[in-house]
């Protein structure tokens, strides 16, 4: 089990996906309440078929990785993304080429960071990342904190998270269906990315609608292809995944070159 220690209190569970010297590395970010386990064999068959090496790790508080110490904050994407992502992407992959695949709360990091216009960055993919806090989206969380109370996610979290399982998820809902979080918006941030996006989103993604595809493809720097899949959910990765895989696979393959 390879471990990054970040200090005495906290460590970063992560893994090392092969593929070819010279190809841009693919980090792997997953969703709000996701972890390295909940993507599956997407991340191995992306580098498969792209022949890249990937990174993929579990934030603090998911996974395998140490569980949260203190209340989250507003800030808590910023806190990933600017102070955690950059000191894994220093100590695990320094000085490479990369592109960001990341999903949801993993696609809205990728934006943030995207936004610092990093050494090495070459690329982001994001899938149902959000930019904006919708109606929809509080909707959606409040019928997941429902499921919650009734015991139909508490199975499926403890496998990836175990005694972390509730900590983590409340403080996911919690801070998303908050009054405060209401005016949380990265949208101001867009212009300052340089780099290609691959924008995808399932239509009927029930935590945003469309309108978090064309923030991102009207306000971004660079150039941006947005991606809306019909008859799909959250996860475009698990709702379609050959499609999911294809797509992303083309990005990677001419940004690559």
């Amino acid at each position: 089990m390879s471990r990054l220690v970040l200090d005495e209190r906290h460590q970063l569970f992560y893994e090392r996906l092969a593929g070819e010297a010279g190809r841009p590395w693919l980090v792997f970010l997953h969703e709000g309440l996701g972890s390295v386990a909940q993507w599956g064999d997407f991340p191995r068959d992306l580098c498969r078929r792209t022949r890249c090496p990937g990174l993929a790790y579990d934030r603090l508080g998911h996974g395998r990785s140490t569980g949260l110490i203190r209340p989250r904050t507003n800030r808590y994407l910023h806190e990933y993304a600017l102070d955690e992502l950059p000191r894994v992407l220093a100590a695990l992959i320094p000085g490479q080429r990369f592109v960001l695949v990341g999903h949801s709360d993993g696609g809205s990091i990728s934006l943030i960071f995207g936004a610092e216009k990093p050494a090495g960055l070459v690329g982001i993919i994001t899938e149902a990342a959000h930019v904006m806090v919708e109606q929809v989206t509080v909707d959606g969380v409040r019928q997941a904190q429902a499921a919650w109370a009734q015991g139909k996610l508490r199975k499926g979290l403890a496998r990836s998270h175990g005694e972390k399982s509730e900590t983590l998820f409340r403080a996911w809902a919690e801070t998303w269906t908050s009054a405060p979080f209401r005016s949380w918006s990265i949208e101001d941030l867009l212009p300052s990315i340089e780099v290609p996006l691959l924008v995808l989103q399932g239509r009927n993604d029930q935590y945003g609608t469309p309108a978090q595809v064309e923030a991102i493809v009207s306000r971004s720097g660079g150039s941006a292809t947005p991606l809306l899949l019909e008859e799909c959910g959250h996860s475009p990765h698990l709702d379609f995944p050959a499609l999911t895989l294809d797509l992303m696979a083309c990005f990677v393959n001419r940004i690559a070159r």
